[in-house]
């Protein structure tokens, strides 16, 4: 069933603290992603994981860890399978002005400021900031009170102090202004995500939030900044991704899995989106593993 209700998420702390941080250790497969945005910027640690992104329009797959940075109303769906057995995740969420209204102003928190100004964009962290952080980030799960508090400004600090990270929607992302439609878009992405490796038509989606074709496709290119049969094809690719490098199936099969059904057009497609052919990316996997 799908769940059309706006999709503001309400994010409560506990008695007598300012910051949410929780840890799960395992991840309950019940739980629906959904698309959503909260005025409290989100950090999210995953140690031992994998999975898809999806933030703003950027699409991707993760495999093994990630550390990101989403802002405050950035649009984001939540993920369906980032714990391995032995992982973990860590999530921060946290209103910007957490420590009062002008703390983050005072010319010592300039570069935190910056920071969260890049956050409405989406940030992942690149490998060495990660594994720098990454402890810290766990840690704070067991600190308390003003340990919790000067812990968590240095971490970041250190966010805010490194150039070692990917912005993930560096043309910014018009979603933002049109908040109120956002259970139209949760429901495409659902059908999307639920239906990619079938085709799927424009008349269908369409149909999905009442629209006809043409205003559905000036629509989503306006809330999104991209074509709908370009986000699919993205989705696609980005399943092709996770099967390169956690299957053993052939790179035709791959790619008829993942909805493709004519191989010269998968691979075209594949190497714009990942820079690279699906064979160099699968040997660099194995290389990598190696």
């Amino acid at each position: 069933m799908m769940n059309k209700k706006p999709t503001l998420e309400k994010i409560t702390p506990n008695f007598g603290t300012s910051l949410l941080v929780k840890n799960h250790k395992e991840f309950l497969k019940t739980n629906t992603p959904f698309w959503h945005f909260h005025p409290e910027i989100e950090i999210v640690y995953v140690n031992k994981g994998k999975g898809k992104r999806h933030i703003g329009n950027h699409i991707s797959y993760f495999n093994n860890s990630q550390l990101v940075l989403i802002g405050s109303n950035l649009p984001h769906v939540g993920y369906l399978d980032r714990l391995t057995t032995n992982g973990s995740e860590t999530l921060i969420q946290f209103k910007p002005d957490f420590l009062g209204k002008e703390f983050f102003k005072i010319p010592e928190m300039t570069a935190i400021n910056a920071l969260f100004e890049r956050a409405k964009k989406g940030i992942r962290f690149n490998i060495e900031i990660k594994k720098r952080i990454g402890a810290k980030i766990q840690r704070l799960i067991e600190l308390e009170g003003v340990e919790r508090i000067t812990s968590f400004v240095q971490i970041l600090n250190d966010l805010a102090e490194t150039d070692d990270y990917t912005l993930l929607n560096a043309d910014g992302y018009a979603f933002e202004a049109i908040h109120q439609d956002s259970d139209k878009i949760e429901v495409i992405y659902k059908h999307i995500n639920e239906n990619f490796k079938e085709h799927i038509s424009l008349d269908e989606v369409a149909n999905l939030v009442s629209m006809t074709v043409p205003a559905f496709c000036r629509y989503f290119k306006k809330s999104t900044g991209k074509t709908f049969t370009k986000l699919v094809n993205e989705y696609r690719v980005v399943h092709a991704t996770k099967l390169l490098s956690e299957s053993n199936m052939s790179i035709t099969d791959v790619s008829f899995e993942c909805g493709f059904n004519n191989f010269s057009h998968f691979n075209k497609l594949f190497k714009e989106f990942v820079g690279k052919s699906a064979s160099k990316y699968r040997n660099e996997i194995k290389d990598l593993i190696q």
